[in-house]
């Protein structure tokens, strides 16, 4: 698998991929990767998960979002399965699975009405082994609207998840999580790659307020010179994210998105769950053809699980 691009990927490249062989295929794809949300607990429609619309609609990575740790609902998961629901799920769409989790701080001032969360959605040292448990191939620390998730709790849980976690470690802002701070500038950036992410998380252009093109470019070139001569253990990834619910909105918008992120320097774009727990299809389709062409979206939404 040395070399390959995450474009060429067969399933079984996507199971048996260690952390930083995904990483590195990732890297090879320049800016060709797409990472598509959902909430694993509400179904876009029944007969199939929203995992398995979102691998068929062109998504290479995907990311369960406000699931539950200690009680994993994956709704129209096959009832009377032995695996347990992640490892069903990894094998029936043949891609890597991640989870956001979130670093939750309680002192934080807000600007909206904070959401208490279980704590199987937060970051901890128990939700961590559970993730190494059920398999998850990479952990995105985030917050969620009203969840008080800051800069700073993420930051501290970076280190967290480095030593309790086995796969890669993804970490930033793609909107404010209902916090009074800024979402993401280059010193909150430099911040995070310091301390060793795999991916760095920021914006889309045009996802938040006062982000455009010009401040992921920038955060990019930083990115850029800091990789230069690392081994792809110390490289740092940039993640650009469509978290706002525009992954809803119409098909040029979301075009424009994401040429923006990818001329900037995005080395893989995050699409959204506000569609009832899920990403339009068709706009992961839409993502899809405009950064990588529709030969390679082909390829990806037509290759069996059985490679």
């Amino acid at each position: 698998m040395a070399g390959k691009r995450l474009l060429n990927f067969n399933a079984s490249d996507f199971l048996s991929a260690t952390p930083m062989e995904l990483k590195q295929a990732i890297l090879a794809s320049e800016g060709r990767t797409i990472m598509a949300e959902n909430v694993p607990g509400s179904p876009l429609l029944l007969g199939a998960t929203n995992a398995e619309y979102e691998a068929h609609a062109g998504a290479d990575l995907l990311m369960f979002n406000a699931l539950d740790l200690f009680d994993p609902e994956i709704a129209c998961v096959p009832e009377g399965i032995e695996e347990n629901p992640i490892s069903w799920v990894k094998r029936a769409c043949g891609r890597a699975i991640g989870v956001n989790l979130e670093p939750v701080d309680d002192q934080t001032e807000m600007v909206e009405t904070r959401v208490e969360l279980p704590v199987g959605r937060r970051v901890s040292i128990k939700t961590l082994e559970r993730a190494n448990e059920l398999g998850f191939d990479f952990v995105c620390l985030t917050g969620n609207p009203g969840t008080g998730v800051s800069n700073a709790s993420i930051a501290h849980s970076v280190r967290v998840v480095k030593e309790h976690f086995n796969g890669l470690v993804i970490a930033g802002k793609m909107h404010g999580a209902g916090v009074d701070e800024p979402v993401m500038t280059l010193e909150i950036a430099k911040s995070f790659i310091e301390l060793g992410v795999d991916i760095l998380l920021v914006p889309a252009p045009y996802t938040v307020p006062h982000f455009q093109e010009q401040d992921l470019r920038e955060i990019c070139d930083y990115v850029y010179k800091f990789n230069e001569g690392k081994p792809i253990e110390e490289k740092v990834l940039v993640l650009a994210a469509n978290g706002t619910s525009q992954d809803s909105c119409d098909p040029d918008s979301i075009r424009q998105i994401g040429l923006a992120a990818k001329a900037a320097g995005a080395h893989l774009q995050h699409i959204g769950d506000s569609f009832n727990g899920c990403c339009l299809p068709e706009n992961i389709w839409t993502l899809g053809v405009a950064i990588r062409g529709l030969r390679h979206q082909l390829a990806m939404t037509s290759r069996s699980v059985i490679r």
